[in-house]
């Protein structure tokens, strides 16, 4: 493997981590808590229309 292909990795890397980091500023922060404890309501809600 050649410098120049492990260079270009990283590089791509970084650059989505810059990208994230620039719509982070802006995004709607939801703690992850929350989304799973959504998940699990959702699915009970499921769970319990196909009991009806």
């Amino acid at each position: 493997m050649s410098s120049g292909q492990n260079s270009g990795g990283l590089m791509s890397s970084a650059g989505l981590v810059r990208y994230f980091d620039a719509e982070d500023r802006n995004a709607i922060r939801i703690d992850p808590k929350t989304v799973v404890a959504f998940g699990v309501a959702f699915g009970i809600l499921i769970l319990v229309l196909n009991v009806l």
